[in-house]
């Protein structure tokens, strides 16, 4: 703050001013009482998304015109995989099944007990052998979710990967028969896209970023309410020519976020920052 080289932030997202009481405490008292002060120092501000944009100059009255949007993008590892290598990631991790997947920190912020009751409405209705992958660590406020899946009717038909290793990810990713992406609130939400670039269709939550991200690629879901991701859920599996579409939609949108574009525009930035 007492800088005198000019400065540019990045702030992926306001989720502590959404979501308070997903926040420790000392990091919540940082970001109210410096974030502000922090967007007004900067010479320029670097977000991940419209979204984020609008919800900086509404949230802070900052100037739009010193606020960039620079996308996310996927990783290169992230990408369609032969039949063969996606049966073996399913007898791998799934005993051979079908699996929906979801990519996340176990976290409050990222609404797990809804997909759990959203599992259970889709297995009593479809009667499937398809299960439920969670690849993520064990992040903050875990043990609710922890404690429910100890008494959860489907508890075999779940499995928690904890964090994998990139290529490990990408492979699981690729053999998913979807991703369920049921985030409360979200800067971009990097798992919709590496989804998509790997084949894989989405549904996902209705709120913040994620239309944006998203586009016409996906299902959106209200994350609040188990029925409504139940219901896209069942749509994914019981109709074959929308999944197909998704799929096609999905490679289209993932490949219109690059690394070389975003880093191209971001150092932009960085030299008109500098030469101000």
């Amino acid at each position: 703050l007492t800088s005198r080289i000019p400065q540019v932030l990045a702030v992926h997202d306001l989720a502590f001013l959404h979501h308070p009481s997903f926040i420790p405490k000392l990091h919540l008292l940082f970001y109210k009482t410096h974030q502000k002060r922090f967007l007004q120092k900067a010479k320029s501000v670097v977000t991940v998304s419209e979204f984020s944009k609008q919800d900086i100059i509404q949230q802070y009255k900052i100037n739009s015109n010193k606020i960039n949007v620079v996308y996310n993008a996927t990783r290169t590892a992230f990408k369609p995989f032969e039949y063969a290598d996606n049966d073996f990631i399913k007898r791998r991790y799934a005993q051979g099944s079908e699996f929906f997947l979801f990519i996340g920190g176990i976290h409050p912020r990222k609404n797990l007990l809804q997909l759990l009751k959203a599992f259970s409405i889709f297995k009593k209705r479809q009667l499937s052998s398809m299960k439920l992958l969670v690849a993520g660590r064990l992040a903050w406020h875990n043990e609710e979710l922890l404690e429910k899946l100890k008494t959860y009717k489907y508890r075999d038909e779940v499995v928690l990967l904890d964090y994998l290793p990139e290529a490990e990810l990408a492979q699981v990713t690729a053999a998913a028969y979807a991703l369920i992406y049921p985030s409360l609130f979200e800067g971009f939400g990097v798992p919709i896209i590496e989804a998509m670039k790997s084949g894989v269709p989405v549904a996902c939550s209705n709120t913040s970023s994620m239309p944006e991200v998203a586009s016409d690629a996906a299902l959106f879901f209200d994350p609040n309410n188990a029925n409504d991701i139940a219901q896209q859920m069942m749509l994914l599996y019981k109709d074959e020519k929308l999944r197909s579409e998704l799929i096609q939609k999905g490679i289209a949108q993932a490949n219109k976020f690059s690394w070389e574009d975003s880093a191209q525009k971001l150092w932009q930035i960085i030299e008109q920052t500098a030469k101000a």
